[in-house]
C-alpha cells in the first residue's frame, strides 16, 4: 500500500483519510472532490495515474486543509501518531505539512511501532522538519529542488529562511551541495534533486543526471516537481529498486512535457492524461540509455 500524507490549501477541508480515485482530472477521497493543482493533490494524482498504468490501485491519503496557520497540519500529525502503529504500508510519503520538529519526532516514533517499516519518502515541509530535527538519515529518499538542497547543505540553518545566501550562488554546484548535505547527516541515502537537470545521488555521490527530453515551459508550471515525487512513490510501491525508481520518475516527468507540449498556462491536471504514455516512453528510453552504459 502507498500512503501519501499532506495538506491542501483550503481551510474548509476536514481531515480526510481513505483510498484515492482519479476521475475527470479530479481526486476523489471519501465524499470530497479535490482539484488537481500543485502540492499534495498533484503528487497524489501522479502516483495514482502511475499505479493505475502498472495495474495497481492501492493509493491512500491522509489530508487536511491548511493555509499556513497550522491547524490542518496538527490534525494530520495527531492522526498519524494515533494510527500509524496499526497500519501496514509499503511506501509512506510525507509532503506539505507545516514543519514542527516535536510532531515530526512523534511521527517517527509511531513509524517505529508499525508492523513493518515502510520505505520513507519526504518532500517539501516534512523534509524541512526531518532535517531540522536531525533525523534525515531515518528516511530513504528526499526529493528537493536546488534551493531546498541548499537548506539541506547548510548544517547551521534551523529553517530554509536562514540558509546561508552564498550556498545559493551558481558557483556552488549541485555536487558541492550534495556533498555538504551528506557530510553533516542532513540527507538520506537517496536524493532526487529536481531542476532543469535532475540529479540522482546515492550516499553523497551523484550517480546519474537526466537532462533530456527537455521542454522549457515545464519549468514555469506549478506542480511538476510534485508529480516527480508522486511517480517515484508509485514506482517504489510497485517494488522498483530505489535507483531505478528515481531514474524512471525523472525520465517520466520529462516525457510528460515532451508529449504534452505544454505552455506556461497549462495546468498540472492535464498531464495526468499523458502520464501513462510518458511512463512507457521513459521505460523504453531508460533501457536504451543504460544498455549503452550512460549514467
Amino acid at each position: 500500500m502507498l500512503l501519501i500524507v499532506g495538506t491542501v490549501p483550503d481551510p474548509s477541508l476536514p481531515l480526510l483519510h481513505g483510498r484515492v480515485r482519479l476521475k475527470n482530472r479530479e481526486l476523489r477521497v471519501e465524499n470530497q472532490r479535490l482539484a488537481v493543482s500543485r502540492g499534495t493533490p498533484a503528487l497524489a494524482a501522479a502516483a495514482t495515474a502511475t499505479l493505475t498504468q502498472l495495474g495497481l490501485h492501492e493509493v491512500f491519503v491522509i489530508l487536511a486543509g491548511d493555509i499556513g496557520q497550522g491547524k490542518g497540519s496538527r490534525a494530520v500529525y495527531q492522526y498519524l501518531v494515533s494510527t500509524l502503529g496499526h497500519l501496514s504500508v509499503d511506501v509512506l510519503v510525507f509532503h506539505y505539512l507545516q514543519p514542527d520538529v516535536d510532531w515530526h519526532n512523534k511521527v517517527l516514533f509511531a513509524v517505529d511501532e508499525m508492523p513493518r517499516r515502510p520505505r520513507l519518502i519526504a518532500d517539501a515541509g516534512f523534509m524541512y522538519a526531518a532535517k531540522m530535527s536531525g533525523q534525515a538519515t531515518a528516511y530513504d529518499i528526499f526529493t528537493p529542488d536546488r534551493g531546498e538542497l541548499a537548506f539541506l547543505a547548510d548544517e547551521s540553518a534551523p529553517h530554509p529562511f536562514y540558509t546561508r545566501g552564498f550556498l545559493l550562488h551558481d558557483h556552488h554546484s549541485v555536487a558541492d551541495l550534495v556533498h555538504q548535505a551528506y557530510a553533516h547527516g542532513d540527507a538520506p541515502r537517496w536524493l532526487v534533486v529536481k531542476g532543469e537537470t535532475d540529479y540522482i545521488a546515492d550516499s553523497g555521490r551523484i550517480v546519474a543526471s537526466i537532462a533530456a527530453p527537455h521542454w522549457e515551459p515545464m519549468e514555469a508550471i506549478g506542480g511538476t516537481g510534485d508529480s516527480v515525487t508522486g511517480i517515484l512513490a508509485a514506482l517504489c510501491a510497485a517494488q522498483h529498486d530505489p535507483l531505478d525508481a528515481c531514474l524512471l520518475a525523472a525520465l517520466t516527468n520529462r516525457w510528460i512535457g515532451y508529449i504534452a507540449r505544454p505552455t506556461p498556462a497549462t495546468q498540472i491536471a492535464e498531464f495526468m492524461d499523458v502520464l501513462p504514455e510518458a511512463l512507457v516512453e521513459a521505460q523504453r528510453a531508460g533501457k536504451e540509455r543504460f544498455k549503452h552504459g550512460e549514467g
